[in-house]
């Protein structure tokens, strides 16, 4: 789809600021939270949930042991937020159709549609949807599905001060993003490389409509090396029930009409 919109994220460029966590709370009006001590660092909101849409993670890393450097640390940002799978566990497993996907291209849960069941938070390989306790309803990122329908960008790239999440169409990011890693690479940086943005490099949510290059394996970033829709199976299991019933049937006959041989002999 041309027109299909999304994120690249490159967390090259991200410094922990935070403004897109703010300026996705502020313009989406979503409930405080992350108040409290986590231990985790300087990471408070800690992961993506129902009041959390944009999350910045924090991560330490221990640097390579040198007599410069002994003992010390260095820090990967990143900022996640829903993929907006171009294959959505979410979207497949809703029953009641509050989940749908618009004229962007986005996931979008209708929330005067959901009817709070968690199906899609059991079905998202991302543990991105999650349900708010004060009304029981699923929420996650809209993609600020109001603000693109004014001509406007998502609050958090708006507000990025390092340009670190860009938002447009697919295609072009697509592009974009090889040009940065192929950019990196030359500058010595070889370990950079994309995370979700084509079909073949995620073909368990046939590519993500929002992408990462990252510069370690996914599980630092607490993202699935290979996230997996869990509907994508269905079909599998199906079949292999299909082919069970069918060998127990077989053994069944096989037992009556042998044993029926053996006591007639």
């Amino acid at each position: 789809m041309p027109d299909t919109k999304g994120f690249f994220t490159d967390t090259t460029l991200c410094i922990g600021c935070k403004a897109c966590e703010v300026a996705c709370k502020q313009w989406n009006q979503l409930p405080d939270d992350g108040f409290l001590f986590t231990g985790m660092s300087y990471d408070n909101t800690i992961h993506l949930g129902a009041s959390t849409w944009r999350h910045v993670a924090f991560i330490e890393r221990p640097a390579p042991l040198t007599p410069q450097h002994d003992g010390a640390f260095s820090w990967l940002f990143s900022s996640d937020v829903c993929k907006h799978c171009a294959r959505a566990g979410c979207l497949e497993s809703c029953p009641t159709g509050a989940i749908i996907r618009n004229e962007y291209g986005a996931v979008y849960v209708q929330p005067d549609v959901c009817n709070g069941c968690g199906y899609c938070i059991v079905n998202c390989p991302f543990g991105v949807i999650d349900r708010r306790e004060e009304d029981g309803r699923a929420w996650k990122c809209t993609l600020c599905y109001d603000r693109l329908r004014s001509d406007l960008i998502p609050a958090c790239a708006k507000s990025c001060p390092t340009e670190s999440i860009h938002f447009g169409n697919l295609e072009d990011l697509t592009k974009m993003a090889k040009d940065r890693v192929q950019e990196l690479h030359e500058k010595g940086m070889t370990e950079a490389y994309l995370y979700g943005a084509t079909e073949e490099d995620q073909p368990g949510t046939e590519g993500l409509h929002a992408f990462f290059l990252l510069v370690d394996k996914p599980e630092a970033y607490n993202l699935p090396p290979d996230p997996v829709v869990p509907t994508k199976k269905v079909g599998d299991a199906w079949r292999t029930m299909g082919a069970t019933a069918a060998g127990m049937l077989l053994a069944g006959l096989a037992s009556v009409f042998f044993g029926g041989r053996t006591r007639t002999s």
